[in-house]
């Protein structure tokens, strides 16, 4: 099985387990909605090529915390197109959610995907209740406050933006999520996988604040122009094009140089790349 497809599966399975019993009807289909098709599921994708650059000897805890980790991005992305958020009226080249089921339906959506990221990593615990707790630790500090996804969201209402913090927590703090699970599911101390992490993190948001200047709505499948509009910080804002462009790619050597000591360490360091090139934006590699 493929990496993409193993998964898949495992995000199937989840949602399944959301679906169980006798559920609204609306809701639990919303859940399907949320989170399929999946796009690139880069995230889970790290965290599994870590773990299995680690070894991978617990796979079906690799594949609950890949499945959790992509459930909570996939609420993120529910709650941000919210009116009250980016307002935003595609996502994944579809309807957002709350212009699919509707407003209330898409707060609940997010909602339910979050507390389903946990009951997943809950149930596959019992198999290594230490890896299974620390999984539980990382990804709740990494959603959260102060440093998680929700403090990302809140240095948008800050009348000043420290833009590394913003960074960090907006999008990075999933992807040290993913570098630091991948390790814990397969035995392995977290902490040397952080930077890893933060590197990638910093490399996608700045590379989506250079898609969202330079590409359209079509080509991207979501709004263009947010940042602008909004009045967000952002890297092009803050460096220009050219500034971002470079700074990207410096980015990214790093985080091919950061990759802890590890038996699959040539095969992540292709995955790095393989991500490098696809994040870089055709329009501006001129610039870097």
């Amino acid at each position: 099985m493929d990496l993409l497809a193993r998964i898949d599966k495992a995000v199937a399975r989840a949602i399944a387990i959301g679906q169980g019993g006798t559920p609204p009807a609306r809701l639990a289909e919303a859940l399907h909605y949320a989170t399929s098709p999946g796009g690139a599921r880069i995230r889970p994708t790290i965290l599994t090529s870590v773990a299995l650059a680690c070894g991978d000897d617990r796979p079906a805890l690799t594949d609950a915390a890949a499945a959790a980790l992509e459930l909570i991005h996939c609420a993120s992305l529910v709650h941000d197109d919210l009116p009250c958020f980016d307002d935003a009226e595609i996502r994944r080249g579809k309807p957002a959610v709350h212009r699919a089921y509707s407003e209330p339906l898409a707060v609940l959506t997010g909602d339910s995907l979050i507390i389903l990221a946990f009951e997943v990593l809950a149930r596959a615990a019992a198999e290594e209740p230490l890896r299974g707790a620390q999984l539980v630790l990382t990804l709740a500090q990494r959603s959260g406050m102060p440093g998680g996804i929700c403090a990302g969201q809140g240095w948008e209402s800050e009348p000043t933006v420290d833009l590394a913090a913003y960074h960090r927590s907006k999008t990075g703090a999933l992807f040290i999520a993913a570098t630091q699970m991948g390790a814990i599911a397969a035995g392995h101390e977290p902490e040397p996988w952080f930077e890893l992490g933060d590197r990638i993190g910093e490399a996608f948001q700045v590379a989506d604040d250079l898609r969202d200047a330079v590409m359209d709505e079509d080509a991207l499948g979501k709004p263009v122009g947010q940042d602008a509009a909004h009045g967000r910080p952002s890297a092009v804002a803050e460096l220009g094009l050219e500034g971002a462009a470079k700074r990207l790619k410096d980015i990214l050597a790093g985080a091919i140089a950061s990759i802890p000591s590890c038996q699959g360490e040539a095969a992540l360091a292709q995955m790095v790349r393989m991500q490098s090139e696809r994040i870089m934006p055709s329009a501006v590699r001129h610039l870097a």
